[in-house]
């Protein structure tokens, strides 16, 4: 396995060098994608495709009162993301989950936040995905989507070719998906490097 399909299910010694570098590489991405959002204090929220966790920490210093819960599908990802969230663990404010997007073991209207940084391009089926999102999201939710990658020039496109299953939206693209899935007030954004994050209301 390439050092860069690490990107898709961090393995081994590889594994933990690319979620290491992930945690610090899409820092900018997720404080820019957060100023799209407020987070209520008391907010249960949900990370899809967790990563190392450092979004997690983020979103706990933004709701004091809430509670975050994490979910990817690599087992170095979920460790790594305990190993960094341990404290809020501990006061139970943080829970870590193995699984996968396209079956969420979490009951129907559970969250008011679900987001997605820099993962979807690895989701099996985006519009099953969408819909497992939507499942477990309260009336009036919040999903927010960050991508570095927003599919419109051919720096994107050579990441698809190094790396397996990867697949890059553009923001109409993602759009239509959420509009299929049921969402509404879908807003866009791209910064002048690019990024896209997509919002949308259950």
């Amino acid at each position: 396995m390439s050092f860069f399909q690490n990107t898709c299910k961090p393995k081994g010694f590889g594994g933990n060098v690319m979620v290491n570098m992930m945690n610090v590489g899409h820092s900018s991405l997720a404080n820019w994608g957060f100023t799209h959002i407020r987070i209520q204090d008391n907010a249960i929220s949900l990370d899809v495709g967790c990563g190392g966790g450092s979004n997690i920490r983020k979103m706990l210093k933004r709701s004091p009162k809430g509670k975050v819960i994490g979910i990817d599908y690599s087992e170095i990802s979920v460790k790594k993301s305990i190993k960094i969230n341990k404290s809020a663990i501990e006061r139970n404010r943080c829970k870590i989950f193995q699984g996968n997007v396209l079956e969420l073991p979490f009951e129907n209207e559970t969250f008011n936040l679900a987001t997605a940084f820099e993962t979807i391009y690895f989701w099996a089926d985006i519009d099953q995905s969408f819909r497992q999102i939507y499942r477990v999201l309260k009336k009036e939710g919040i999903f927010m989507i960050c991508n570095e990658s927003g599919g419109e020039n051919d720096k994107d496109k050579k990441w698809t070719e190094i790396i397996k299953g990867m697949k890059i939206y553009t923001s109409d693209q993602i759009k239509y998906a959420l509009k299929k899935a049921g969402f509404v007030q879908i807003k866009t954004d791209k910064n002048d490097k690019g990024w896209i994050c997509l919002v949308a209301q259950k």
